[in-house]
């Protein structure tokens, strides 16, 4: 799915996001595998707010997103910044991502991966252009989220200047999550309308699809507070490191 209308709302409803804290371990992360500088690639970058801390920091990011709004806004950001050298920008499907070389390392954050029905097909992709010793760094509502906190619960938020209604509905017996956003712009009276789904993993499953594709998941901890997981946390965040390049792979097939 692409958000279209609710991209020029998102920073608004989403400002209680604490995005010093996920740079701050996000960039621990990248230290740690010895993953200093060269290009990173944000995927599902939304309104770019890690993009944009990542290349103040010094990397090259790729900026990917299937919304052309969310992208607008990233540029405009970049633009206000004076970051354009450090940011290219990709309006692409993470299912059939086709970057122009190699990466060191990927993130995805804020549940970019549940809104996607064929998870394998992305982690296929971002292992494809990943470099040996490349990091993904990524986070996912967990089942728990989905099936006791968003299934069949509407919210209210309202945001600087707009107002939306949250409404979830679990489907597929509780596999699927189908999310309906009603938004009112306050200042020009207007309404829009957003539909989407977010997909539900179990960890086992994004385990082995980290694995089929050429990644080791070496932690997984509680993608809000970043301490260990509990029963009750409501997103995963993962750290996963490519064994072996695309051509490695292809010899171990063959």
């Amino acid at each position: 799915m692409a958000y279209n209308e609710f991209a020029y709302f998102y920073d608004a409803f989403n400002e209680d996001a604490d995005y010093d804290a996920l740079y701050r371990h996000v960039k621990a992360e990248l230290d740690a595998h010895g993953i200093a500088d060269g290009i990173l690639a944000d995927l599902g970058c939304g309104t770019g707010e890690l993009t944009l801390m990542l290349a103040q920091a010094g990397y090259d990011m790729i900026a990917i997103d299937q919304s052309e709004e969310m992208l607008c806004v990233v540029r405009d950001k970049a633009d206000q910044l004076e970051l354009p050298t450090r940011l290219l920008l990709l309006q692409q499907d993470l299912c059939s991502l086709d970057l122009y070389g190699t990466i060191r390392g990927a993130v995805s954050t804020f549940d970019t991966f549940n809104h996607l029905p064929d998870l394998d097909a992305a982690l296929a992709n971002a292992g494809f252009f990943m470099e040996k010793g490349g990091v993904l760094l990524f986070d996912m509502n967990t089942p728990y989220k989905h099936r006791e906190v968003l299934g069949g619960h509407t919210f209210a938020f309202e945001g600087e200047g707009a107002g939306c209604v949250w409404r979830n509905c679990l489907e597929d017996g509780g596999r699927r999550v189908r999310i309906c956003l009603d938004i009112t712009d306050r200042e020009s009276g207007e309404n829009f309308r957003e539909e989407f789904c977010e997909y539900t993993y179990e960890l086992e499953e994004i385990r082995a699809a980290l694995e089929r594709h050429g990644f080791a998941l070496e932690s997984v901890c509680d993608g809000e507070t970043f301490g260990p997981l509990t029963d009750t946390s409501e997103r995963y965040f993962f750290c996963a490191v490519k064994q072996y390049t695309q051509l490695e792979g292809e010899k171990q097939d063959g």
